[in-house]
């Protein structure tokens, strides 16, 4: 179990231009939480201009609070998000997010993780199906830090996730293509933890919104781009055959479809 966030920036496009704009930062939540929750994510901004931010998203739900200025505390549901998210900021305002781990959802949600995948649901219209959207008050946007997490950690904790040993298997195997370079398809993968295909897609659309092939691309293409990020630009031929493309020439396709620009672009852009 980790015992501090992660400190990569995987996901974040330009993240050295977000940091310089508003002030971000990760923490743990309760230990008792760490199974199914990757992190607590806050960021706080108050700005001249309008900033805009682009994120290529993790294969994890994420739970959404808010306040715009002095304005009233909204909450989200944020599912698998397929496609680039961006977003703009203006003026002042505060989010405190949570990163659940991917599949961690599952034990916080009353149906498939896929239901949610591509979409973004207010507290307020979930507050007819879902418990935790009636009960929210609001808060997790005030205070310091450790007050912010202890809100949150307060609101989880009250919605009683009970560990589930499906949905530890599915975590475990996401865990594993996330940090194994090795993995490349799904039908070996499978094998490998003696699961038919047809099973780990189900496992997988139920506990985690998307299915293995989609996680599997979305971690190697996050790769590339924090490779992109990060010094010198990267040998992508090498790249490629590292992260399981065919050749250069598909890794530079997935690079643009999913980001809008090409790889050489994406490294001046940030250089």
């Amino acid at each position: 179990m980790r015992q501090r966030p992660r400190g990569d920036s995987r996901g974040i496009l330009a993240p050295g231009r977000l940091l310089r704009q508003v002030r971000f930062r990760r923490h743990l939540p309760a230990p008792a939480l760490r199974p199914w929750v990757e992190h607590y994510w806050f960021v706080d901004w108050d700005l001249a201009e309008p900033f805009a931010q682009q994120v290529v998203p993790h294969p994890a739900v994420n739970v959404v609070f808010r306040r715009d200025g002095d304005g009233p505390e909204t909450a989200e549901v944020a599912g698998v998000g397929r496609e680039l998210f961006s977003i703009t900021l203006v003026g002042s305002g505060r989010v405190s997010g949570v990163q659940f781990r991917p599949g961690g959802f599952r034990p916080f949600w009353p149906g498939p993780v896929a239901e949610l995948t591509g979409l973004r649901r207010s507290f307020a219209d979930l507050a007819g199906r879902w418990p935790p959207a009636r009960d929210h008050t609001g808060g997790a946007c005030d205070g310091t830090d450790a007050e912010r997490c202890h809100v949150l950690d307060t609101l989880l904790t009250g919605w009683a996730p009970a560990s589930d040993p499906v949905t530890d298997e599915v975590i475990r195997l996401v865990e594993e293509i996330r940090t194994d370079r090795t993995v490349l398809r799904v039908d070996a993968f499978a094998r490998r933890h003696g699961l038919s295909t047809r099973r780990l897609q189900r496992l997988f659309l139920d506990r985690v919104g998307v299915g293995p092939k989609w996680v599997i691309r979305r971690y190697r293409i996050q790769e590339a781009i924090e490779q992109a990020a990060d010094g010198p630009p990267p040998d992508w031929a090498r790249l490629a055959a590292d992260l399981g493309y065919s050749d250069q020439a598909h890794l530079i396709r997935e690079f643009t479809a999913v980001t809008g620009t090409s790889p050489a672009a994406y490294a001046r852009s940030v250089g």
